[in-house]
């Protein structure tokens, strides 16, 4: 009982501070660019990790390092610029909608190339969820005919990124804590993120003389550090107590909590994007039905 008491506490956590990630992500785009934004972020949530948990690199395993690079990569690195992207053309609110797609892909990947089984209520359970987030798109298109949405298969991109990564968590460092397998993916981006900014134009007189910067670096700040850093740690841990489907299933309750910041900084959604958000609760919990 504890367990299950302790999966569903990280989920809703998960649920708050990635859910309000996205707003994050919205107004630091207004004094940065998309590659500015998504190497600082890894940038700072890095340096945090590297002051509370540096010494865990010399625990990893050489057999263990080949994963923790490869869920580095699909986990973090990648999904970081595709969002910063995705956000210049559509919705902070509906990129999170979009997001919650990771559980069907995770749900393939699973069964397709790593051999994870599912009962026929997650199945359900994420079908009905993935119901609940197409008719939130469909009624966000209505409500915003001038997005362009092409951008946002950057976001399903990134969903099949997310998928990836919390199978190879799953199945391949499943006995790896959640605090070093984050600063291990860290260790392993850090630089490649320090290259992208090196070219990023984010050292020019005109971006460090911007009097957006600043705001913009705060909020980046508080996206890097907790956004990123506490909650890949966080993340990791719901993998090794819960189920791949479940884990990834907090991207169904990160939308609810995205539109309501939406809604305060002065975006329209109707009725039926909020119905729609019940229908992805309901998904939520028959996925996760004993």
């Amino acid at each position: 009982m504890k367990g299950l008491d302790n999966k569903w506490i990280y989920l809703a956590i998960l649920s708050v501070i990635w859910g309000s990630s996205f707003i994050l992500i919205k107004k630091a785009l207004i004094g940065l660019t998309p590659l500015q934004l998504g190497a600082l972020r890894i940038i700072f949530a890095g340096t945090f990790l590297f002051i509370i948990g540096f010494s865990k690199l010399k625990t990893i395993t050489k057999r263990e390092w080949k994963w923790i690079i490869l869920s580095g990569f699909v986990g973090t690195f990648i999904p970081a610029f595709l969002f910063a992207f995705a956000e210049t053309e559509i919705d902070s609110a509906i990129a999170s909608v979009l997001n919650s797609t990771t559980p069907i892909m995770t749900l393939l990947l699973g069964a397709l190339l790593f051999a994870i089984t599912f009962s026929r209520n997650q199945i359900l359970g994420v079908i009905i969820g993935l119901l609940g987030s197409l008719l939130l798109v469909w009624s966000g298109s209505e409500l915003h005919p001038d997005q362009n949405y092409w951008y946002s298969g950057l976001v399903m991109i990134a969903s099949i990124c997310y998928a990836v990564n919390v199978n190879v968590l799953k199945r391949y460092l499943q006995n790896v804590s959640a605090m070093t397998i984050t600063v291990g993916q860290f260790a392993i981006i850090f630089i490649p993120a320090l290259i992208v900014l090196s070219f990023s134009g984010f050292f020019e007189e005109t971006t460090l003389s911007s009097e957006n910067l600043m705001p913009s670096l705060g909020f980046l700040l508080i996206l890097g550090v907790v956004g990123t850093g506490v909650a890949k740690i966080l993340f990791n841990s719901l993998v090794h107590m819960s189920t791949p489907v479940f884990a990834s299933s907090v991207t169904y309750t990160i939308p609810i909590v995205a539109l309501l910041w939406g809604l305060l900084d002065g975006e329209h959604f109707s009725l039926i994007q909020m119905g729609a958000a019940v229908i992805i609760l309901i998904g939520v919990l028959l996925a996760n039905k004993s």
